[in-house]
């Protein structure tokens, strides 16, 4: 269901035709940049977190990493991720396929700055075979983000 949810959601926008359902997983960065023939930090990772107890959609690059110190630095609190259940239960889209389109519900997104160094993100699409390529610019607007923010760190 949710993979039909981001159609939905981008058949609105009459860009549904440009989500790709691949053979392979995409489920983790590694596997979607091997399926894409891309760098893995080119792909969209989008992570789910609570502050107190409402959930919130952070897009980082596939390599990136949440800095808590950064992050209790924008959100005032420490990083706290939502569980597999959770993350489900408010957006609508397993592990692996979680993404800020077609949400179950409203949710706050946030883009990092980690994505800005490159032209196309790939972020998933609602499950873990699919996602879709995205510029910068589209990612911004379809994701209907809040803010860009920074609160990644690389290893």
């Amino acid at each position: 269901m949710s993979l039909e949810a981001v159609i939905e959601y981008f058949s609105k926008f009459n860009i549904d035709h440009r989500i790709m359902v691949l053979k392979n997983s995409t489920a983790t960065v590694e596997e979607a940049a091997q399926a894409h023939g891309v760098d893995p930090d080119q792909i969209g990772k989008t992570l789910s977190f609570k502050i107190d107890q409402k959930p919130i959609l952070i897009v980082v690059a596939g390599m990136a990493k949440i800095d808590n110190k950064k992050y209790k630095g924008i959100f005032s609190k420490k990083a706290k991720m939502l569980s597999k259940d959770e993350a489900l239960e408010h957006t609508g889209h397993a592990v692996g396929g979680v993404c800020p389109f077609g949400l179950k519900n409203p949710i706050d997104v946030y883009l990092d700055v980690s994505l800005k160094k490159h032209a196309e993100i790939i972020p998933a699409a609602g499950d873990s075979y699919s996602s879709i390529k995205l510029t910068i610019e589209e990612l911004e607007q379809y994701s209907n983000c809040i803010d860009w923010v920074d609160v990644c760190k690389y290893d």
